[in-house]
Parts: C-alpha cells; structure tokens; sequence
C-alpha cells in the first residue's frame, strides 16, 4: 500500500563493521591509501575513525556507563534526523506504535504534527476528535507536555507522551501566532476513529462533501457520498464544495483516486527521486462522476501531502476553483523500509509534482482565490421593516401584471436548516456564492450559444 507520508517497503540493511583498531601499522606498498580506499569503496575513512574515536570516548570516560545498542541506536537516530524533518528511526516498540496508528483506531489526542525548530507543531486536528474540539489549530507550537519542556524532544517522543489510556489527560501548552501569552489545553484521551469523508446539502443543488484524512477506502466512501447526495437531491447537482481545510494527508493511491472521481483523462500526479523506482505516475481514467459540473476545493495551510496532490491536480486541469489559503507545503514522498530486527527507518525517497510539473515542496498550493479565515455573524433586526417600492402608496402598477414566484416552503426551510449549521463558516458560504456565480455565467453563455 503506497502512503504518501510512508509506502511500506521491505529491505534489508546495509551493516557495515568497524575494526577494533584504526591505529595498526600497514605497509604503504601493500596497502592502498585513504584516498584509493575513498575512491574504490565510497567510504569516509576520517569521518568513521571520528566515529570510532567518539564511541570508544564515552564508553570510557562518560560519567555514567552507556549501553552499546543505545548509543548506536541514537547515532542512528541523529544520522536520519540531520536529513529533514520526516526521516526518522523507529524502534521495535514505536515501529509498532506507527502500524497501530496508521489503522485507523488508536488512544490519542487526534492531532497530526511535525518537528520545526525543535518544538512539536500542529499540522492540522482531525475532525471530531479531542484536540479538534478543544481548539487547537494548525500552525500551532507546542512547548509543553504537562511539565515537560518540547524543546530537544524528538517526534517520536513527543507522540509518545501525547499518546495514552483512553480517560486519562494531558496537558498541551501552546504558542500561537498573533497570541501574545501562551495557551493551555486540558486534554482528555479518547479512542480515535477518523472518519474520513462526511457530507450534506448545502442547499438544493449544491452539496457539500468533507475529506478529514485520506485512507485506503476514502475514494470508495467518497463515490458512496456522491451517490446519496444525488438521490437526496434528486434534481442532477449544479455544483459541489469539497472541503480539505485541515486535512494532513495519507495514502497517496486515495488521494489519485479521489482526483481521478472529478477527471476524464490526463496526468494526476508523478514522483520522482534519485533511484529508478522512485518514479511513477497516476493517470486518470475515462469518467468524470459530477459530469463537469463546477466545483470549489478548499484548502488552507493544515492542508498538506495527498490533500495538496488533489487540489494541484484540480487546479492544474482547470476542474476547480481553489479557494483559502496557501496550503502546507509537503511535497516529499517517505519510504519505511523494515529492518531484520523489527526496526525500521522511514526516509524521503522521492518529491512529488503536479500534472504541470509544479513542485510544491515547501512552497504549497495558492488559491485562485484567497480567503481569510473568518466567522459570520448575523446582524440583529431592530424590528422595523424597511420600505420598498410596492409599500408606497399610490405606487404605479407592474406592466407585467404578475409577480415573481419565490420559492417554495419546503426548499426554503431545507435551505434554512443548512444554512444554520454552517452559519459560522465564512469559506463555505464563499465557496456557495461562487458556484451559484459559475452556473450564472454558464447558464447565460448557453442562451447566447
């Protein structure tokens, strides 16, 4: 199963020995240089004697002794985590943490995070869970886990802690752009469930579908939610609103499968590393499932990995108007290779690019349309009614001689309840007002036609 943050492959490790001692006498003219050694072999023989040299100082002279596999195993650590924040090593017991979480149930907060200058950063909070509904945000630091500092905490550590019994609590403190004092965050750990994909009318004829995380059966429920909404509807849909706010990522093969739902043809996504089969490419299959009918993507900066392939590949084949704001920016491909121990190490092995070749490592997808991150209020009747013309007497008369239909009771009512669930939510009722704008538009260039 290919993963965008961790396609399982099994390789063996490379295991190479050091001699007892670097300081034995050799021949010069039976014995190559350093350099020849260098050239034929590829190995840095001064860099492996500091090694060496390093190892055997802190067995000897360390104040307190050290276990050889714990040294070894943070030098491993250190050489991963020196190529970028997502290379890590994980032992037996994490590694066996990561496969529990990556099944889709397991005791936590509900919050996907990275490592930047050296604090825990929240990538974005999955729908429904506790950090979600406590309020933690994308983009948000954390520097204290209950009493202990993040700071020099590796990932891996840090999850650890965050993880836990279901019932019991944390406490997260928090650093927040444009919030002068820190934020602290009781926590309560629950099972998570993540649903991935969620949805509802808007309206009648505009639906709304939600995709929180990308996992292996995403693009399955996704067709499923398009099918209800349509019976639920049962006029053909004139637009839809797909909403990736918040959404961290997953498994690369949904993420083409979802964008292949709203394609006919054309390239998806490609990636490509330094060795051979680090290139592949998804192409969309014949069928378009909303038949071209507009759509809006939103995004915004916890949007990151496969919810950015999505919204590059809409974007780049003019299928959809991306709205928000710029997302996170993870365009790199990590590979967990196994170990013969029961270890593993996760490394970048390839970046990934849009179907116009666009890398957005580290740069993220732009909307097409930037939207700030607001809430709606409604303004409050003071009870007086406004005038209008049919209200002043004497007015002269329609030459029409009729008056415009509204809307029936039922569809008003159906829009009243939506509309009331989704008051708050400024990016939705933009996206709304913009497909309403496109089948306008669509509508009149077909008269002209």
């Amino acid at each position: 199963m290919n993963k965008i943050f961790s396609p399982v492959v099994i390789h063996l490790m490379v295991i190479f020995t050091f001699t007892a001692s670097f300081n034995a006498p050799v021949l010069a003219e039976t014995q190559p240089s350093n350099t020849q050694l260098e050239n034929k072999q590829g190995l840095p023989l001064e860099e492996l004697r500091n090694f060496s040299d390093i190892f055997a100082r802190i067995k000897s002279d360390y104040v307190e002794e050290v276990d050889d596999k714990e040294l070894l195993n943070n030098a491993i650590r250190g050489m991963l985590s020196g190529l970028d924040p997502h290379s890590t090593y994980m032992d037996p017991d994490e590694y066996k943490e990561l496969k529990i979480g990556t099944s889709g149930q397991f005791g936590g907060l509900g919050i996907q995070v990275g490592i930047e200058d050296g604090l825990v950063k929240v990538i974005s909070p999955i729908d429904d869970t506790p950090a979600f509904r406590a309020g933690l945000k994308a983009g948000d630091l954390i520097v204290r886990l209950d009493d202990k500092p993040v700071k020099g905490m590796s990932l891996n550590d840090a999850v650890n802690i965050m993880r836990g019994k279901p019932g019991t609590t944390i406490e997260l403190t928090i650093v927040r752009e444009d919030v002068i004092d820190p934020l602290v965050f009781k926590i309560e750990r629950a099972i998570i469930k993540v649903k991935s994909v969620k949805s509802q009318m808007l309206e009648n004829d505009y639906a709304y579908i939600r995709i929180s995380t990308f996992q292996s059966h995403t693009s399955r429920h996704l067709t499923e939610a398009l099918n209800d909404l349509k019976k639920e509807n049962k006029n053909p849909l004139k637009g839809l609103v797909l909403d990736l706010r918040n959404n961290p990522g997953g498994v690369l093969n949904a993420a083409a499968e979802v964008s292949d739902t709203f394609l006919d043809k054309g390239l998806i996504v490609y990636t490509k590393g330094r060795i051979k089969n680090s290139y592949f490419e998804f192409k969309a299959k014949p069928g378009d499932k909303l038949d071209g009918i507009p759509m809006v993507v939103l995004i915004n900066e916890g949007s990151a990995s496969a919810s950015e392939i999505v919204a590059g590949a809409l974007q780049d084949h003019n299928r959809a108007v991306i709205m928000g704001s710029k997302s996170f920016g993870k365009g790199s491909v990590q590979t967990i290779q196994e170990l013969r121990s029961g270890a593993a190490v996760k490394f970048t092995t390839a970046r990934y690019f849009t179907p116009a070749g666009r890398s957005i490592q580290a740069e993220g997808i732009i909307p097409d349309i930037v939207l700030a991150d607001m809430k709606l209020t409604a303004v409050k009747s003071n009870g007086i009614k406004r005038l209008k013309e049919a209200d002043l007497s004497g007015h002269i008369s329609n030459p029409n001689g009729v008056k415009r239909k509204g809307k029936n009771k039922k569809a008003t009512e159906a829009s009243q309840k939506n509309d009331d669930q989704l008051t708050d939510d400024y990016q939705i009722k933009e996206a709304l007002n913009v497909l309403k704008g496109l089948n306008i538009f669509h509508k009149k260039q077909a008269k002209k036609e």
